[in-house]
């Protein structure tokens, strides 16, 4: 568990780096300005994820099954909540419907939020 939080951390601070970049400098020209802005929002809570991964990962030592639950909760919150905001940042672009995804953007958010619970927790 202890890898997988590093590992992962690792790897979502990276593209959060890439993505960052790429909205800064490819982006906007493509997007309107709050599509840009949802997007850096997804990259932010992005890099926040990843280094709440790096620090779990470093700290905990995942002897209690809760704590493994705090990195699933963070991941998967991020994975849901940011790629979510990625995709509704480009339904103009791409002229499709994207509706279905506005309820992951919050099942994310509130899966982000428990993992952060379980750490509050752990250190209590």
């Amino acid at each position: 568990m202890k890898q997988l939080a590093l590992i992962s951390g690792s790897i979502l601070g990276i593209l959060s780096i890439v993505f960052g970049a790429f909205g800064a400098h490819a982006l906007k020209k493509v997007l309107s300005e709050d599509r840009l802005s949802s997007f850096e929002v997804g990259v932010r809570y992005q890099m926040y994820a990843a280094l709440t991964l790096l620090l779990i990962g470093y700290n905990f030592q995942f002897v209690d099954s809760y704590e493994r639950w705090a990195v699933y909760g963070i991941l998967y919150g991020c994975i849901l909540f940011s790629g979510s905001i990625y995709l509704l940042s480009f339904k103009d672009v791409w002229k499709v419907n994207l509706k279905f995804l506005g309820p992951i953007t919050p099942l994310g958010g509130v899966l982000m939020i428990i993992g952060w619970v379980i750490i509050l927790v752990t250190f209590l």
